[in-house]
């Protein structure tokens, strides 16, 4: 366990794993992007579970017309494949990655012992110390965790309108697990509370319109040896409900919305939840908050 918390180690499997992704956006990567069964990706195996009608692509050009294995892996849906819910309506929260329910937590705390079984989630330690004055704005808020597999839909899309105040990459650890955990055969699966405090994560706030929403903050982590993290957009910029904000490549991920207290009316997904449920749709209403 302590191992894969050693700075040294994982600047050294940051260089590996750098290297890896370097390959899978080259051109030599479109090796298994064919029907050739049963290794292709696009073989009939694979189509149970990626169903690649939904998305762009071309089926007589090479490659399916991707570039790179990591072209194919962040591709688009075709338009109105993913319809944004109530897009006018700034008390509808739609869900920001195609993602399955892991986690909802309600008055969470400025610190808190994120390495324990619960894994709690501790804000300070997920924004950073030095990020400490945007942690401060979740205490008493609600945290919602999500998770994609590998065959996911892996783009992200803001979920409500306004204005980026912060968006910035944090380098973290790789395959550092929760001791309280055991060992995980599957990496940090059973973990992934705990990973958001330490592993390599994209973090975005969205100031909203509407100052009774306040503040988004989303935090799009690496699981794994994920750590490709792409943010496309900055602060000050103006984004809609389900403007495109950033994706992952390479792997399955973890996604959290924090809300600031008292904004958040309802959720659509209830707990306990189900992790062998598919994705729920990205675009699709995820929470109900006051206006």
């Amino acid at each position: 366990f302590n191992f894969f918390r050693s700075t040294k180690v994982n600047n050294q499997l940051k260089e590996i794993l750098n290297y890896w992704s370097n390959f899978l956006s080259g051109p030599n990567s479109v090796t298994y992007l064919n029907t050739i069964s049963p290794t292709g990706w696009f073989s009939s195996e694979a189509f149970q579970y990626l169903n690649m009608t939904e998305f762009l692509c071309n089926s007589s050009k090479p490659a399916w017309g991707f570039k790179s294995w990591n072209d194919f892996f962040i591709r688009r849906f075709k338009p109105n494949m993913r319809l944004i819910a109530s897009p006018n309506d700034d008390s509808v929260v739609v869900h920001s990655c195609e993602s399955t329910p892991y986690q909802l937590q309600y008055n969470v705390t400025l610190l808190d012992d994120f390495w324990i079984k619960s894994q709690p989630y501790s804000m300070r330690d997920i924004f950073t110390p030095t990020q400490e004055s945007i942690a401060q704005r979740y205490v008493g808020g609600v945290v919602f965790q999500a998770f994609l597999s590998a065959y996911c839909y892996h783009r992200w899309h803001a979920p409500i309108r306004g204005k980026v105040t912060a968006a910035y990459i944090v380098s973290g650890t790789y395959y550092s697990n929760a001791e309280s955990q055991g060992l995980d055969p599957a990496g940090p699966n059973e973990s992934m509370g705990y990973i958001v405090h330490t592993a390599t994560r994209a973090i975005i706030t969205i100031k909203s319109d509407n100052p009774k929403i306040g503040t988004v903050a989303l935090v799009y982590v690496g699981m794994a040896e994920v750590s490709s993290c792409v943010l496309s957009v900055k602060v000050n910029d103006r984004v809609e409900k389900g403007d495109d904000v950033g994706y992952f490549q390479y792997g399955g991920s973890t996604y959290c919305m924090i809300f600031e207290k008292d904004v958040v009316k309802s959720f659509v997904p209830q707990q306990p939840f189900d992790y062998n449920a598919p994705p729920l749709p990205v675009l699709s209403k995820i929470a109900e908050v006051y206006v």
